[in-house]
């Protein structure tokens, strides 16, 4: 199985999360590709499972300047595709993860599991056995 992990981070709880799942997912045998969201490119959806992370910001929305982008331009490319979300936060209540897991489901994306939200820091155990539930999803 292909994932491609695509995610943005502010203070390097995300981009901690998106690593501990990268091992969790290989360690169960996929094939992980991990990318800043900067980095990525629409072709970035053709894989078995999409996995985007991204943290709380502002009033709970996604990072405006390059995630929010990003995703507006592969929103027509969800439809079929296995997603799993996941993203750090400091405040609020995942009002932000909500909304976008409801986006997501709404441009016909599978969410394979409910999304992972960490507060603050990520206990690696935890976003590992994230990465092994979607590999074998």
């Amino acid at each position: 199985m292909q994932i491609n992990i695509i995610y943005w981070s502010g203070t390097g709880n995300t981009e901690a999360m998106a690593n501990f799942i990268k091992e969790g997912a290989e360690g169960a045998g996929a094939t992980v590709t991990l990318k800043e969201v900067s980095a990525a490119t629409a072709a970035d959806v053709d894989c078995d499972m999409l996995c985007l992370g991204c943290p709380s910001m502002g009033a709970e929305v996604l990072e405006e300047d390059a995630f929010e982008p990003y995703i507006a331009s592969i929103e027509g490319s969800v439809s079929g595709k296995k997603l799993a979300l996941f993203g750090s936060y400091g405040w609020g209540d995942g009002e932000w993860m909500r909304d976008f897991d409801e986006r997501m489901k709404n441009a016909g994306a599978t969410l394979v599991t409910g999304s992972l939200i960490v507060n603050e820091s990520p206990e690696g155990d935890e976003c590992r056995a994230f990465g092994t539930a979607i590999a074998q999803a």
